[in-house]
């Protein structure tokens, strides 16, 4: 009779894992990963100093990210920390948790929508996992840029506009920077200066927005995908705006505004 050996974490590893078991002496948990195996998480690995009480730290129901210290294969003891684990790496785990989630019921979408069987959905994952870090990738990718731009996946006809539907509907995540410029002109017909140079500037880059907020501030926002592109366009649409309004003797003063970044949906 042949047993099948569960998966185990790796030592370093940052894990997701439930409170199962206060105990006097630290916790017990199961891995949301790992098809709920146990962990145990030593009183001495929850918080630095001493702690008179572990149920102050950890409640039952808790999720809480952790590092995985120490594996015993043979025994399939698995020692974990909470101390030791940093807010980036907590933040990291739980984005990289969140997206996955989204990708598991976007994938049970396709497979209800085209009617696929388990299997078929199986080598549907199998073959977005061999292009893609994760399934919400694939279908962030296939929203920005069309199922063309995942011909690798040799997706059937069926599959394939059902996923070009669900992924028409999802809400791309997107960053917004914006600041306040300050632009006045002593010519006459400086307000039609003003007028027309930043006119120019909003045909020539449709991501970019410009409000009137009274004379003489305006307020130039700009959206991407990302910041560092978000910065990239940001930078000539300024030093263009500058350079016209300076060319005609105005004067022109940008201060940054603090960025924001829109909800993934």
């Amino acid at each position: 009779m042949s047993t099948e050996v569960q998966e185990l974490p790796e030592q370093g590893e940052i894990v997701l894992a439930t409170v199962t078991k206060i105990m006097d002496h630290g916790a017990y948990v199961t891995l949301d990963e790992y098809d709920g195996i146990q962990g145990f998480l030593h009183i001495s690995e929850i918080a630095p100093g001493w702690i008179r009480s572990v149920s102050k730290f950890v409640r039952e129901g808790d999720k809480k990210v952790l590092l995985v210290k120490k594996v015993n294969p043979e025994r399939g003891d698995v020692d974990l920390s909470l101390k030791q684990v940093s807010n980036d790496q907590k933040k990291q785990k739980l984005k990289e948790v969140k997206k996955f989630e989204k990708g598991k019921t976007l994938l049970q979408n396709v497979q209800e929508k085209a009617k696929l069987s388990d299997s078929e959905m199986e080598k549907l994952e199998d073959s977005i996992y061999s292009k893609f870090d994760s399934v919400y990738d694939a279908f962030l990718q296939i929203g920005r840029s069309g199922i063309s731009s995942v011909k690798d996946l040799k997706l059937n006809k069926k599959t394939s506009s059902v996923i070009e539907e669900i992924c028409s509907k999802i809400k791309l995540p997107s960053v917004e920077i914006r600041g306040i410029m300050e632009i006045t002109s002593n010519k006459s017909d400086g307000v039609e200066i003003i007028k027309k140079t930043l006119l120019d500037a909003i045909k020539k880059d449709s991501t970019i927005d410009i409000t009137y907020l009274g004379a003489p501030k305006y307020r130039l926002s700009i959206k991407a995908e990302d910041f560092k592109t978000a910065e990239k366009s940001l930078k000539p649409i300024i030093e263009e705006i500058q350079k016209n309004i300076e060319k005609k003797n105005g004067t022109f003063k940008f201060t940054r505004e603090e960025s924001k970044k829109t909800r993934e949906g």
